[in-house]
Parts: C-alpha cells; sequence; structure tokens
C-alpha cells in the first residue's frame, strides 16, 4: 500500500558509531512533528491544508517523472551554506570538517561510497549514481566573496529549534541551508520535504539542522556518523524512510506502507544492520542510505529518480538552484577568487619553548601560501598548516599572504602569539588591581569563550583600595563564559601556593545558577584542572536585585580560597583562571587575589608582623605547640589540613579575645609527613607549614 500523500514531515535520523544497547536505541524520529516549525505552523492552522495541496501536486508530479523513460539524465549541482551556530565550544567546528562532511555527501549521492560495491548482491545493479553534487557557495547573497561557511554566536545552538534558524538563513532558491549546532531539537538531525515548506513562508525553516557530532567523518564526528547529511538531504529532496511514513521503524504496521519508490522492498525498518533481514516477505535493502540501519552505502535508481523529479519541479524552489544562472549567482560558475586572507592558531599565548599549529582558513582557490613568524622557529613556511616553537618570551606578530595563478592576499596580525616565561612571578603574587587602568595587562589576560564582553576593571566598587575587576553579567545571555587567566607563577621555591580571593554576587531571581570556577594548570595553559567552584547560592554575597548589582561596602563582598596547590603542580610556570559562567544572574565582582607560599602565611588583609603561626617545635613528633597574634577578637578555628587541602584535624574552635594565642596539638596517631596549621577568623586565614617526624 502506498502511503498517504497529505503528510508532513519534519524527519529526524540518528546513527551510531557502535551496535546500540537498547536504551541507546530508543531514539526519537520527528515525522509529522509540525512544532519543529515552531509559530509558522502553530499560529497557522490554514497552512495545514497548503501543505496537503502542495504534496499532492509534487507526488503527482513526482509520479508522472517517475513513468517518462525520456527524461535526461541531468548532473546537479547544489550550492551550499553552512550556517555554525556555537557559543565557541566544541559545537563550533572547523573549516576542514565542513569541507569533509561536504565530501562525504558527494561520495554517497555519487556513487563513490568505497564499499559501495559491497551491498548485498540482489541489491547491486540498483546502486544509483544520483548524480547531484553538493558544493560551498563562493557568493553570498549580495555577491560578496564567502567560503560557504558562517559563524553565529548564540545560545540558541543549545534549542536547535526555529528561533536558531532565524538566527540567519540565506534565500532557499539560491542555497540549500544547512544549520550546525550542539542540539538538533533533540535528534542527531531533522528536515523537511519541499511540500512542507512549499509555501512562501516555508522559505524560513527550509533546510537542515543537524548535530555537530553529525557533519562528515573528522572533528567531533565519526566515520560511521558521516552519512547522517546524506539521509538528511534525501528527505530534503524528496526521499521518505524506506518503511514509509511511520516514525517508529521496527513496527508490523510498516509492512502496509511504502516510500512509493518502486524498487525498495517493504519493510518494517532497521535499527541495527542484519544485512539478510527480511520484514515483510522478502530481502530487505538495509544498506540504504534512508534506513536506520549504520551500514549505508546506497540510494537506488527508483529513489534516484524521485529526488530527480523534485529537483525539477517548482515545489521550494528546487528547480531553480541547479540552474546555470543561479551557479553563477552563487559562484559556482567561474574561477575561484581569492577574496579573504585568514589563519588561526592552535593557541594564541604560550610559554616559552612550546610550539602551535597554524592553519591557513584563506579562501577561494588557494595554491600558495608564505607565513612569517617573528621570533618563531621555523620563521616561514609555505605549509598550510605549520608548525612552530617559540623559545623567547614576548609578543610577536605573524604574517600570511596566499595566491594562485591571479590573484595575491595578504595579512599581518600584530601581536598575535604571547610567549610567557617558564620561570614564572616569584610568591607572593599581590593583585588589588590598583595600578591597573585597563585589561589585558602584563600580568592578566582576559578572554570571553562565547563573545560580546570580558572582565574588565572598574573603579565602582572594591574590597580594598579603588579598583577591582567586574563582570557585566546583568547584560550577559545565559551561558556566557568570561576568563581572567594569570601569567605564570613559579611556585617551586616555597610551596605548596594557596590562591585566595575576594568576590561580591547577587542574583537577579532566584533562579540564577551562575558561576564561578577557579583553575590550575601545570602546562601553561594547554590543560586545566579544578581548584574550586562556587556556584548558584554559595556564588551570592548580597541579596536578589533587578538593579544593576554594585556592591556596597565590604558586607557585600565575600572571601574564599583553593586548596592548596603542590604535588605535581609544583612548577615554574603554574598558571591560575578564574571562569565565570553566567545563568542569567547579575554582576559578578573580584578583587584582592593573592598567591602566597603556605610558609608566608595567607591573608588579605595588612597584619603586622606579630600575626604569623609559628609550630614548635618543626619537625615535630607526638606533640607541638601553635602560636600566633590574633588582630581582633572573635570567632576562631584551628585545624590541620594535608597538602591536597583536606581537613585531617580540628584543633579548636570557639571564641578568643585579640593578642597571643596558643594551642596544643598532639600528633601521636598522625602519619609522618608535611602538613599545614590553618587558622581562620573574620579577617581572614592564615597557615603555616610543619613536619611531622
Amino acid at each position: 500500500m502506498l502511503k498517504k500523500t497529505f503528510r508532513l514531515l519534519a524527519a529526524v535520523l540518528f546513527f551510531s558509531p557502535v551496535v546500540l544497547s537498547a536504551q541507546e536505541a530508543d531514539f526519537h524520529c520527528g515525522a509529522n512533528e509540525l512544532d519543529r516549525m515552531g509559530t509558522l505552523i502553530s499560529d497557522h492552522p490554514e497552512r495545514l491544508q497548503q501543505i496537503a495541496q502542495a504534496e499532492a501536486e509534487l507526488e503527482h508530479f513526482t509520479q508522472t517523472w517517475q513513468g517518462d523513460a525520456s527524461r535526461d539524465d541531468e548532473n546537479y549541482v547544489i550550492p551550499v551554506v553552512f550556517h555554525i551556530i556555537h557559543v565557541n565550544g566544541v559545537e563550533n567546528i572547523s573549516n576542514e570538517q565542513v569541507h569533509d562532511a561536504i565530501r562525504v555527501m558527494n561520495e554517497d549521492f555519487n556513487k563513490l561510497t568505497p564499499d559501495w560495491s559491497q551491498v548485498q548482491p540482489e541489491f547491486l545493479d540498483l546502486v544509483a549514481d544520483m548524480g547531484v553534487t553538493f558544493k560551498l557557495a563562493q557568493l553570498d547573497p549580495n555577491g560578496n566573496c564567502t567560503n560557504g561557511i558562517t559563524r553565529t554566536v548564540s545560545t540558541l545552538t543549545n534549542s536547535g529549534d526555529q528561533n536558531m534558524k532565524n538566527l540567519i538563513i540565506w534565500p532557499r532558491n539560491r542555497y540549500l541551508n544547512i544549520w550546525v549546532a550542539a542540539n538538533a531539537g533533540g535528534a542527531a538531525g531533522y528536515s523537511m520535504y519541499p511540500s512542507s515548506v512549499a509555501g512562501g513562508w516555508g522559505a524560513a525553516t527550509d533546510g537542515i539542522v543537524v548535530l555537530h557530532t553529525y557533519v562528515g567523518a573528522i572533528g567531533t564526528s565519526s566515520p560511521e556518523r558521516s552519512h547522517t547529511l546524506s539521509h538528511e538531504a534525501g528527505h530534503w529532496l524528496n526521499l521518505k524512510h524506506c518503511w514509509g511514513d511511520s516514525n517508529d521503524p521496527g513496527m508490523e504496521s510498516n509492512c502496509n506502507m511504502d516510500d512509493n519508490v518502486a524498487d525498495t522492498p517493504l519493510t518494517k525498518g532497521w535499527t541495527s544492520c542484519n544485512l539478510r533481514g527480511e520484514s515483510c516477505g522478502s530481502l530487505d535493502n538495509v544498506e540504504n542510505f534512508m534506513e536506520y540501519s549504520y551500514c549505508s552505502k546506497m540510494f537506488t535508481l527508483g529513489q534516484k529518480a524521485r529526488v530527480h523529479a523534485a529537483l525539477n519541479s517548482s515545489t521550494a524552489s528546487r528547480n531553480n538552484l541547479w540552474t546555470t544562472s543561479n551557479l553563477t549567482a552563487t559562484g559556482l560558475n567561474t574561477s575561484p577568487q581569492i577574496c579573504s586572507v585568514q589563519f588561526n592558531s592552535s593557541q594564541r599565548t604560550i610559554c616559552a619553548g612550546q610550539s602551535i599549529t597554524f592553519t591557513d582558513a584563506s579562501f577561494n582557490g588557494v595554491t600558495q601560501r608564505a607565513w612569517a613568524f617573528d621570533g618563531g622557529s621555523p620563521a616561514s613556511s609555505t605549509s598550510a598548516t605549520p608548525v612552530v616553537t617559540y623559545d623567547t618570551p614576548g609578543q610577536y606578530n605573524v604574517s600570511l599572504t596566499v595566491s594562485n595563478s591571479t590573484d595575491s592576499e595578504a595579512l599581518t596580525e600584530q601581536q598575535y602569539i604571547t610567549v610567557l616565561p617558564t620561570m614564572g612571578m616569584p610568591l607572593p603574587v599581590i593583585e588589588g588591581f590598583e595600578a591597573l587602568s585597563q585589561l589585558p595587562s602584563e600580568n592578566w589576560q582576559v578572554d570571553n569563550s562565547a563573545g560580546g564582553g570580558n572582565f574588565q576593571i572598574s573603579s565602582s566598587a572594591a574590597y580594598s583600595g579603588s579598583h577591582s575587576v567586574m563582570v557585566a553579567n546583568s547584560a550577559a545571555s545565559a551561558g556566557r563564559k568570561f576568563e581572567l587567566i594569570s601569567n605564570t607563577v613559579d611556585i617551586t621555591v616555597d610551596p605548596p601556593a594557596v590562591i585566595s580571593f575576594r568576590y561580591a554576587y547577587a542574583k537577579r531571581n532566584n533562579s540564577n545558577n551562575d558561576a564561578l570556577r577557579v583553575y590550575a594548570s601545570r602546562d601553561c595553559g594547554q590543560s586545566w584542572s579544578l581548584r574550586r567552584a562556587l556556584i548558584g547560592n554559595s556564588l551570592v554575597t548580597a541579596a536578589n536585585t533587578g538593579a544593576s548589582f554594585i556592591p556596597n561596602g565590604p558586607d557585600e563582598w565575600a572571601y574564599n580560597e583553593a586548596a592548596p596547590i603542590s604535588g605535581l603542580f609544583e612548577v615554574t610556570d603554574l598558571r591560575f583562571k578564574f571562569v565565570f559562567e553566567s545563568d542569567g544572574g547579575n554582576n559578578f565582582w573580584l578583587d584582592d587575589i593573592n598567591i602566597n607560599g603556605a610558609s608566608v602565611g595567607i591573608d588579605e588583609v595588612v597584619v603586622s608582623s606579630g600575626s604569623n603561626i609559628m609550630v614548635v617545635p618543626n619537625p615535630a613528633k607526638e606533640r607541638a605547640v601553635v602560636s600566633t597574634n590574633l588582630a581582633i577578637a572573635g570567632q576562631v578555628k584551628v585545624e590541620l589540613i594535608d597538602l591536597l587541602g583536606r581537613p585531617v584535624q580540628q584543633i579548636a574552635q570557639g571564641t578568643r579575645a585579640a593578642g597571643p594565642a596558643q594551642w596544643n596539638m598532639d600528633l601521636a596517631t598522625l602519619p609522618s609527613g608535611m602538613y599545614f596549621v590553618r587558622i581562620q577568623q573574620a579577617d581572614g586565614m592564615r597557615v603555616a607549614k610543619f613536619t611531622k617526624e
């Protein structure tokens, strides 16, 4: 039985790199989920009839086309644009991954998939060269040069819905729009039939949304997931699932439906690669790209005829895409012209002796490159991806000239690379931001991995002095991250190091869950280890406010510290990073960052020389005495901690008067090793190191 023609498809494909477990295989297909088109449908119920009429007309055209053997075997070129929607996370895939996705699509649609000849012998004669080639556009809708890839920073990448599509779309009568996101509406990808978006209103939703982990076979994707875009492009070109319009492969009722293609057998549909599977009384075409079988290798000749019919139909403007005039308008009928010289690098900041990989991102038609690396080794290169080592601290320019037989473009990025010393700042490092007027500075770098602002110097509030740094979080979008990163610090002379700081933050409402995380890096920032996290209520220092939060006096500031840093982190080029992640709350403030060796004490206020802690004897055996001078009266907590900052033994807790104070420590059951005594009061914290023999 043929499928009903009055159906809508927001088709979703899930592939897996391995055989799925039952739980993993319980995925969803979005056929007829009209909510994917948002208010375009929900606010206009009359469009359902328009869609049904368009589908009936397209199906009639398709059946007529398939029945006419005189139709020519045209080769079709489709201009494509990839819209990468991201917040500078892994979803911001590389140009190389996009190029690989185009490679895989063209192999699949042109009978070039390496293993197509291994399909089951019953279907080998049906394997089709679809005669469809996808090419990245070289001219944008305004006639400007493009590489066929756009990048838009938006947290809507996490929804992958129509609102995300609304951020950017190029005319659907000139381009196939593909949106790459961190979330594809809960699927690996989805697309619409031409008839579902046939009306003029449908131009705003026409195209493919795909999860970044299903784009190409490299980068964040994998070979096993690489055929997803071919499946979705099949839907975009009016191909149905092999089992028909059912959203659920494997259902008995699927044997009563069809995909309107004569040479694909009736099937229930497959979510595993059973090559000899029979589900409706005959051998199934399990290896078809329109299956979910994870071993896709082929389209059929019948599917080819259906695709060619869609490309010759005016439904959703598919018949304009491949015309000579449109290929000229999108730059695919002319020789590539170099119009942009660009490059990127694996890192922008390293320590002396480390290396950076550079990548040429110029377009289009580059055949020659000439790099120049001030301060680097090598100092020049002609490679597309040179690796350069920097041995001397400083800031260095990078230049690239690209050319072909007719064009040449050059670019120099001033102070593009920062090389930090391997022998960092000595302890203690005391930063109150009083001497700084802006960031970045000599000792602090800033980075906002989601765009739109950074940590900045402010004189509007401070815990001490008149300056601090702040994040204008009141205007930030949820999910945005802001980073403040230190220069290198040498903690080898007096380990461990303890980093402490003052901070202020208020929520806008109780649901805000903003976070501050403090990291340390022992390889100059190539990898980071979390040392402290303050999230949601633990970050709050003042009452909720809808106004732009500015702390009003010291009572609206709090103190915190990370666990002592030692062991493998005892290096000469240790770096610290403060990362604030917005969840729609209010402004965040940071002041009085101190990095100290334990033996010199840790304090956020100026203390007298009599305030240091003394442990006698040191080294100690069974007993020792802790002595200090308390600057203020009040609650005091005294405890032993280990090298990782974990409490080992509480010595005392209670109210004490200001002045000299002593406590006895019983160390008889304490294993031998290095420890710390930590004394905490309202005015700060002091730490002393000692050894138990």
